[in-house]
């Protein structure tokens, strides 16, 4: 069965609400990843993410990028359409956006948020379009993790009985 989100956007779309949400003055906030089984950790990392600006744009990994990632043959465990419409349910997240590139920077660079952030097990300076973002006056960040848990932790643990 297949449901339709208002959050879960195309490019195109996510341009088209940057710009409203810029006439509002609003602070845009951007962030990507796989999100394959979400938990605490990412929960509190998308909250995080959100108290930087008034709206939260997420990037997700599509099914074929993840493949690429080298996450293991057998992820994503979930399919993007589910991931992304588990990330829309967030009340702290605007809008998701499936990319197919192997890194956000297209994304991102359509977009120019005001503030790029990623986990903590980025350094600033290696987070993929930070450069892009600081050249025009945006803010890089990378927040700290919740310790002890990741999607790949918690697949272990789920595949040995831990």
């Amino acid at each position: 069965m297949t449901t339709h989100t208002p959050h879960i956007i195309d490019l195109v779309t996510a341009q088209r609400l940057v710009q409203v949400w810029r006439l509002k003055s609003d602070r845009i906030v951007f962030t990507n990843g796989v999100f394959d089984i979400l938990h605490r950790g990412h929960a509190t990392y998308l909250e995080q993410a959100a108290a930087h600006g008034q709206r939260l744009v997420v990037g997700l990994n599509s099914d074929a990028s993840v493949k690429r990632l080298g996450k293991g043959g057998d992820r994503p465990l979930n399919h993007q359409e589910d991931r992304a419409a588990v990330l829309a349910a967030l009340r702290c997240v605007d809008a998701v956006v499936i990319f197919d590139q192997d890194t956000p920077m297209e994304l991102i660079q359509a977009l120019g948020p005001d503030v790029l952030v990623k986990g903590g097990d980025w350094a600033p300076d290696k987070i993929v379009g930070g450069e892009y973002v600081r050249k025009y006056g945006g803010e890089v960040l990378s927040l700290p993790l919740v310790e002890g848990l990741s999607t790949t932790s918690l697949v272990q643990r789920i595949r040995h009985g831990g």
